[in-house]
């Protein structure tokens, strides 16, 4: 058998890398739609007010996590676009017909540092100020980053321990 050439090697690689990302896109676009429960989530910045159960609570960096310990999905895009961080303190509205409504009410304070996008385990990493920071792979499609990218991204600033982060940019 024969070798095959460096650049269909590399060109397979490429296949292979976009097909599980968009595979991991997939399953974390269907998490960010359905709840625990099997019920679809609604996210919205609406303004007119929703009558329904509110629960306050920690952005975890994937989960909102209420004052009973209950976790609370957070559709991915949303905490993308909303660039939240571990500590952000968010308000969800169950709404009467089942929806879920974010608004975020509380963010820690935040410092922006660059670094550069990895990825092992099926996860995506910022590599930046000596560590690896999660995050979601949301940021990774709608930024459009690669891995090997420089990108500035959002951690709090009072919590070195912090495991996630927020893109705020592709550089």
């Amino acid at each position: 058998m024969s070798e095959l050439p460096e650049k269909q090697v590399k060109r397979l690689k490429s296949l292979i890398q976009e097909a599980e990302t968009n595979l991991a896109a997939a399953k974390e676009l269907l998490m960010s739609i359905m709840g625990d429960d099997g019920h679809a989530i609604t996210p919205t910045n609406s303004r007119e007010e929703v009558s329904g159960k509110v629960i306050e609570g920690v952005f975890d960096g994937q989960v909102m996590i209420g004052p009973d310990g209950k976790s609370y999905p957070v559709p991915a895009n949303y905490a993308s676009k909303s660039k939240l961080v571990e500590g952000d303190i968010l308000k969800l509205t169950i709404a009467d017909d089942g929806g879920f409504i974010y608004k975020q009410i509380g963010p820690v304070p935040r410092k922006q540092i660059i670094g550069t996008l990895v990825q092992h385990d099926g996860a995506y990493y910022v590599e930046a100020s000596g560590r690896e920071y999660r995050i979601l792979l949301a940021s990774v499609t709608y930024f459009r980053i690669n891995i090997g990218d420089q990108v500035t991204i959002i951690v709090p600033e009072d919590n070195p321990e912090a495991v996630w982060a927020a893109v705020e940019a592709a550089l």
